[in-house]
């Protein structure tokens, strides 16, 4: 039986259908789900093996990306999350919903303003760092995908870094300013995993602006099949 993945949306999310293709595309069944709707009926998280919180711009940005979101889900569903988590089964968070995650207290550090206060959108290329997690472990080469945001410069201290990122942008692509080039965090667990880039909408090869000259490459589907593989190998 295929895994089962939960993709939760707030109002102003605009790539939860990105996230169900690229998670079917990666070998899972995906259903899309309001964040109120789930709040209302957290037995939901019962009968699925993967949570991907998408992105967009939940509730227009309204006190900050993320923040009203964030606070539904550590007021509402704090607790479910943490349970999920604690029984090993993945969360993933992108773009607004790492913002989310950060928001809610699931990860840690802080999402900001951009460097120099404007919004970017363009690609970027993602490496992995030696701290592991179940979403990174099928990724075997830097990944290229897109950007779009405001507030993703990631801000912690030295050793929160250390500890937690767990994806870096490559080669002078930093888009925002994050401390040591950070775009991607993970729990201690390996189990949660936010990022700012889009790997989504990079799981084909045309979706890459300069495929049709041989320069797709770096495919972000990598990154759905390890979260996936990580439920199979559980049974």
């Amino acid at each position: 039986m295929k895994p089962r993945a939960l993709i939760v949306r707030a109002p102003g999310t605009n790539r939860d259908h990105d996230v169900a293709f690229a998670l079917e595309l990666a070998g899972a069944v995906a259903e899309r789900v309001s964040l109120s709707a789930l709040i209302q009926d957290p037995s939901k998280l019962n009968n699925t093996e993967i949570v991907v919180l998408a992105g967009g711009f939940s509730n227009a940005d309204a006190l900050g990306a993320g923040t009203l979101a964030g606070l539904e889900l550590r007021q509402s569903l704090g607790n479910e999350l943490r349970s999920f988590v604690e029984s090993g089964r993945p969360v993933l968070g992108i773009c607004n919903g790492f913002q989310m995650l950060v928001r809610s207290g699931l990860l840690p550090g802080s999402l900001t303003r951009n460097a120099g206060g404007a919004f970017t959108c363009r690609w970027v290329t993602l490496e992995t760092t030696a701290n592991p997690s179940v979403w990174t472990s099928k990724i075997t080469e830097p990944i290229e995908c897109p950007v779009a945001h405001g507030e993703g410069r990631y801000v912690a201290t030295a050793d929160t870094v250390a500890k937690h990122g767990a994806l870096q942008y490559f080669q002078g692509t930093n888009p925002n300013g994050s401390v040591d080039n950070i775009a991607g965090v993970a729990d201690t667990t390996g189990l949660v995993l936010g990022l700012m880039p889009h790997p989504e909408n990079h799981v084909l090869n045309h979706q890459h602006p300069r495929w049709n000259r041989g320069e797709s490459r770096g495919l972000g589907l990598a990154l759905f099949a390890s979260g996936v593989a990580h439920v199979e190998s559980r049974g």
